[in-house]
C-alpha cells in the first residue's frame, strides 16, 4: 500500500485522484501503458503535470492503482463461487458475472490484455498474489465437485480458463464483434449468456 492511500484525503483530494484514474485509464486502455505519458494523461485530466505529479509520483504508481482496482474487480465474481451452492448453477452464475464486468468494464479489460500481452516481469509476483490464493481456493472446489461426482471430470484448470477467454473476448474483441455483428451491446451479451451457459451446462451435467 502506498503513502498515498494511507495519509487521510479531502474530498477534492479524493474526486481529482479519480479523475486523473479515469483518464489514465482512457489512455492506457487505447494506447497501453508504454504509449501513454504523465503529460499526455495529465492532459487527458485536464490537470497540470504538476498538479498530478502531486497524487501520483509517477506513471507506474497510476499504472499499479489501476491494476489494483481492475483485480479486485475481477477477483469479486469468482470469490462469490459458493461451494456449498449447486456446482452447475454456481458455474453458470459466475459465467453471468465475468460477462457483466465484461459488459460494464471494458476499458479495464483492455487495460489488463495489454499488461498481459507485456508480461509483467516486474511486477508480475506482486500483481498476481492475491488472485492466485483465490484461483487455487477454487480450483479445489471444483475438484471437490468433481469427485463427489456432481459435475463431470473436466480439467478445471482449462474450465476457468475458457470461461475468462469467452467472456473477456466480448470486451477485448468488441471492434471487431461489432463489425461482423451489428446488434446492439445488450442484445449480444444477452445471447452470448445464453449460449456460454447452455455450453458449459451440456459439458458439466454428468453423464
Amino acid at each position: 500500500m502506498t503513502q498515498r492511500k494511507l495519509r487521510p484525503r479531502t474530498r477534492i483530494q479524493r474526486e481529482k485522484t479519480e479523475q486523473i484514474l479515469a483518464a489514465a485509464l482512457d489512455v492506457f486502455a487505447a494506447s497501453g501503458f508504454a504509449g501513454g505519458s504523465i503529460n499526455t494523461i495529465a492532459k487527458a485530466a485536464g490537470v497540470s503535470t504538476p498538479n498530478l505529479l502531486y497524487y501520483f509520483k509517477s506513471k507506474e504508481e497510476i499504472r499499479r492503482e489501476l491494476l489494483e482496482r481492475t483485480l479486485q474487480l475481477w477477483m469479486a465474481p469468482l470469490s462469490l463461487l459458493n461451494p456449498n451452492g449447486d456446482p452447475i448453477d454456481e458455474i453458470c452464475a459466475y459465467i453471468s458475472r465475468k460477462l457483466e464486468i465484461s459488459k460494464n468494464f471494458p476499458k479495464e479489460s483492455k487495460l489488463f490484455a495489454y499488461e498481459m500481452l507485456s508480461g509483467l516481469e516486474e511486477s508480475r509476483k506482486q500483481i498476481f498474489e492475491a488472485l492466485k490464493v483465490l484461483y487455487y481456493a477454487k480450483i479445489a472446489v471444483i475438484e471437490d465437485w468433481m469427485k463427489s461426482g456432481q459435475i463431470n471430470a473436466v480439467s478445471p484448470q482449462h474450465l476457468i480458463f475458457s470461461i475468462w477467454a469467452t467472456t473477456q473476448h466480448y470486451s477485448d474483441f468488441d471492434t471487431q464483434i461489432e463489425e461482423l455483428w451489428p446488434e446492439s451491446s445488450d442484445a449480444r451479451y444477452a445471447s452470448a449468456e445464453k449460449f456460454l451457459t447452455e455450453m458449459y451446462r451440456r459439458l458439466l451435467t454428468p453423464r
